[in-house]
């Protein structure tokens, strides 16, 4: 049906006889989810087009007109669904039968499925609506507890079958993470090197297949703090890889040394954890079933307290006022933190201790206005009381988060310029070098200072993060620093030992890389924490990644692929001031976005995200330390760009024609961007002017990506407001073109040509999203 039709005068008379069909407030799916356990985000969308046709049959008038067109609207859009659910069975039943332990349950919610899309189509064929009721047949309109009935238990049976399938990408991650755990401990009892380059040859290979899956994983997680969770496994993993590799090695080279024994214990048990914490993620579970909750933050306390003040308007006679003075109390000594630490200054400590009495002295005022006003007899006079000590208690607790953030932040702030030359990381290379322990034992010292400082900035920074992703990555990064700085140290007392040791320097290179990443990753943090206390989106995704196959496994010298010098950075340092513009520009028009949890929207953020890492790499800052490392992250951003392609085509299905050929006109700049950003990462290069021309291209590809997206965000945002006003004008024929309910389920509908009344084509489509059977 053409948007021509839709206008037409017969397409609003057929939109007023089909009026009765309109979606009306569901309670199916939410009665579906309380007691299913849907955790990734592909599962529920799956579920809502079903939701959406089912709705349809079961909340019509009760006094339908039964017109010829509404019984034929009603009669395909039963069959749709009744085709669709028989395609879907087909291959969950499929899936079942190459997966013994999910049989049983699976051919079950199959089975199901099958019986009550069969009932649909029986209770919604009345065709010869006359007929059917002289036959004393049940029809939609006859037995509607029947028809709600079959629906519930097809919402039911196909969410099972999809969260079944769903065990199986978690089955899939176990195998890998087993995988892993097995060549890794064949990795630590390796005695030579040739062993050792076999090995971690196909340690290279698990390990990526282990980073693609939870990848996936990461993305498809509802759960933002497990999304958090993941990122920062992930992150350890990545790192991780590259100093089991040297350590490794390093321990070969000198296998009498302890320190360098000590060394490489540290890398694999940091990986064991890292694998367990990805199991306990995808699982749900923790080993030992022992539950670990992060601390509450300060941040999160101030939140509560204000939650509960301001709850005595409402509930002036049940709140307990000595709860409100507990939680006070467990706040304000939380601050603690801050006035305990050494780095405090004098004039802070104080600052922080009068507000904490302030905030005392008002609680303490307002419960005895609160108490009073229980008593007292005018009542509007009492109540404007309390709204005035509340007003106050308020603000006097939001003036101590303030001066909380001021100085974590200022300190943080601080500690980054401090460190920003990385003199003490050079003295070790240079002492180590030279086989000064007693130099070496000096500046390890010095580096044990700048660990705690840094280890306790983080902590606070953690109390006012603003939001639990953001306070599960200071957590990750305290944890960082506290690690890697004896790593370092010992890396370093192995260098004094065997000075002459190309490997053990390697290794103390690697290590000192880590620690100036992870300074490049607090800077990041930093902002994000900002953002949220000025109220921007501070929670932006990061992708995190390890190399593809070919890259970094088969040929251990692959990972030492050269930097740009410093004169090719200068060079390339203005693209990537224009990348970073364009970053922000896309960030900005996103927060715009009514819905932040839109695939758009999240892609979008995918690919900001990437492409900020990109500008960082053009200052020598971030995750991408060389130039291969680059291109892979170049050939990912392009990936994410093909797949908000598809997500605009399929706007562009709902979208009347002027509308639709200005998307479809900016989709194909996106694409042909896409695709020509992937063939200049994937075309192989050699020598240095290639590889510069390479790394020019490959970022003003990405420019002419985000300068598309940045055009694209506001007008999708407004066209899909636009479609939402229209759901909500009873007479407007747009809203069933989207839905394609009813009489828009055209015969390719019914021939499986075009969407299956699930608006999903097959079980595989849903298997491609979730990665089930995706091999890569």
């Amino acid at each position: 049906m053409n948007s021509s039709s839709l206008r037409s005068p017969g397409a609003r008379e057929w939109a007023r006889q089909t009026e009765d069909l309109r979606p009306k407030p569901n309670y199916v799916l939410a009665e579906l989810t309380a007691g299913a356990e849907i955790e990734t985000r592909s599962v529920g969308q799956a579920l809502i087009p079903l939701v959406s046709q089912i709705t349809t049959l079961i909340n019509h008038k009760d006094k339908l007109k039964k017109t010829e067109k509404t019984l034929r609207a009603i009669q395909r859009v039963g069959q749709a669904v009744s085709v669709a659910v028989g395609r879907f069975v087909a291959v969950g039943e499929a899936i079942a039968a190459e997966n013994e332990d999910l049989k049983d349950e699976m051919g079950l919610a199959c089975f199901e499925a099958r019986r009550a899309g069969t009932a649909i189509a029986q209770l919604t064929d009345v065709s010869c609506l006359e007929q059917c009721e002289g036959d004393g047949r049940s029809t939609v309109f006859s037995d509607r507890t029947g028809m709600v009935k079959a629906a519930r238990m097809l919402l039911s049976s196909v969410t099972k079958v999809l969260v079944l399938a769903d065990c199986i990408v978690i089955k899939q991650i176990i195998s890998s993470r087993n995988k892993v755990l097995v060549t890794l401990e064949q990795l630590e009892r390796v005695s030579t090197f040739q062993e050792f380059v076999q090995i971690f040859s196909q340690f290279g290979n698990e390990m990526v297949e282990f980073a693609h899956l939870t990848g996936d994983r990461q993305n498809d997680l509802k759960d933002e703090k497990k999304r958090a969770r993941m990122a920062a496994a992930r992150a350890v993993l990545e790192k991780c890889t590259m100093m089991l590799l040297t350590a490794s090695k390093t321990c070969l080279r000198h296998p009498d040394c302890e320190s360098a024994r000590i060394n490489k214990e540290a890398v694999f048990q940091r990986m064991r954890l890292a694998l367990e914490q990805v199991i306990e993620i995808v699982t749900d579970t923790r080993s030992g079933g022992e539950t670990k909750a992060l601390p509450v933050s300060i941040y999160a306390g101030i939140r509560d307290f204000k939650v509960k003040v301001e709850g005595l308007r409402d509930s002036l006679y049940c709140v307990s006022c000595e709860a409100v003075a507990a939680q006070l109390e467990a706040l304000v000594e939380k601050t603690e933190d801050f006035t305990d630490s050494a780095y405090t200054s004098h004039e802070q400590r104080e600052t922080i201790i009068q507000l904490c009495q302030i905030t005392r002295q008002e609680t303490k005022q307002l419960i005895s206005t609160w108490r009073h006003a229980q008593q007292s007899l005018k009542a509007k006079e009492a109540t404007d009381e309390v709204e005035l000590s509340i007003l106050k208690t308020c603000q006097s607790v939001s003036d101590l988060r303030r001066e909380l953030h001021r100085v974590a932040v200022g300190r943080a702030t601080e500690l980054l310029k401090l460190h920003s030359d990385h003199l003490v990381l050079q003295a070790l290379k240079a002492s180590g070098g030279d086989g000064n322990l007693e130099a070496v034992a000096d500046y390890a010292g010095t580096l044990t200072e700048h660990k705690e400082q840094l280890v306790e900035t983080c902590r606070l920074l953690c109390h006012i993060s603003g939001t639990e992703p953001l306070e599960i990555t200071c957590v990750h990064a305290e944890e960082t620093f506290r690690v890697i700085g004896p790593q370092i140290i010992s890396a370093a007392q192995t260098l004094a030992l065997h000075p002459t040791s190309k490997i053990a320097k390697e290794n103390l290179d690697v290590f000192c890389e880590a620690w100036e990443s992870q300074l490049c990753d607090m800077a990041i943090l930093l902002k994000e924490i900002n953002d949220v206390f000025e109220g921007r989106r501070g929670d932006k995704k990061t992708y995190l990644s390890l190399p593809r196959p070919g890259k970094h496994s088969a040929n251990l010298k692959t990972v030492k692929a050269a930097k740009l010098d410093a004169e090719e950075q200068t060079t390339i340092a203005k693209l990537g001031l224009e990348l970073c513009l364009l970053t922000s520009d896309v960030d900005s028009e996103v927060e715009r976005w009514d819905e932040q949890d839109h695939d758009m929207v999240r892609l979008c953020q995918i690919i900001s995200s990437m492409a900020y890492s990109m500008y960082l790499f053009t200052r020598g800052e971030g995750l991408l330390k060389t130039t291969l490392d680059l291109f892979h992250q170049a050939e990912v951003l392009s990936d994410q760009g093909l797949q908000l392609c598809h997500i605009l085509h399929s706007l562009c299905a709902q979208l009347l024609d002027e509308d639709r050929i200005l998307i479809l006109s900016e989709t194909e700049k996106l694409s042909a961007a896409c695709q020509q950003l992937q063939v200049c990462a994937k075309t192989p290069v050699q020598g240095k002017s290639a590889i510069f021309q390479k790394v020019d291209s490959s970022i003003q590809n990405t420019k002419g990506i985000l300068t598309v997206v940045v055009y694209l965000l506001p007008i999708c945002n407004k066209l899909i407001r636009k479609c939402k006003a229209e759901r909500s004008c009873l007479a407007s024929p747009q809203h069933w073109r989207e839905k394609q309910l009813s009489t828009t389920v055209s015969e390719e509908n019914l021939n499986g040509k075009g969407s299956n009344g699930f608006g999903v084509k097959s079980l595989e489509q849903h298997m491609a999203n979730l990665t089930f059977l995706e091999s890569k």
